[in-house]
């Protein structure tokens, strides 16, 4: 019972590890290419991530568990912005997924602690998937004109 809910709570935090270590990549991609603003709003996206990773590893800790310690995924670099956010929707996608499934499994498991966590980064996820999704719907419509928006010049 508790076992799942640790194994539950690191798969967690390692999609948030490896998320925040993807936007840092995109932040200092981005922000070489001079899209400050958009960089930007990377890097305060990884720092998020951070503190998700941060909370879960204090839940894991407070079960007796023993949380992951980094992400094994090595971030996709190189990438031009449509790309960038095909890979930012993919691990939101996935990490809405796992939220969702473990609510479920947290209230059936009676852990009103990680069910709080779960519903909390739930929110977030959500936000920042609709983020990725709307800036991907202007580049689709408007390309470079819209891209050089991002640049916040």
């Amino acid at each position: 019972m508790i076992q799942t809910l640790i194994e539950l709570l690191n798969e967690a935090r390692l999609m948030e590890l490896e998320a925040a270590d993807q936007y840092r990549v995109h932040y200092f991609e981005l922000e070489n290419k001079g899209f400050d603003q958009f960089a930007s709003k990377m890097k305060e996206m990884a720092r998020v991530e951070m503190g998700h990773a941060e909370k879960l590893a204090e839940r894991i800790l407070s079960l007796k568990g023993e949380p992951i310690l980094e992400s094994n995924k090595v971030p996709k670099k190189g990438q031009d912005i449509p790309e960038m956010l095909d890979t930012c929707m993919a691990l939101k996608e996935k990490t809405v997924r796992l939220y969702q499934e473990a609510l479920v499994i947290s209230v059936s498991e009676n852990d009103p602690k990680s069910k709080d966590l779960f519903k909390e980064f739930l929110f977030d996820e959500e936000g920042q998937l609709r983020f990725f999704k709307n800036i991907k719907e202007h580049v689709n419509q408007h390309g470079v004109a819209y891209m050089a928006s991002l640049r916040g010049k």
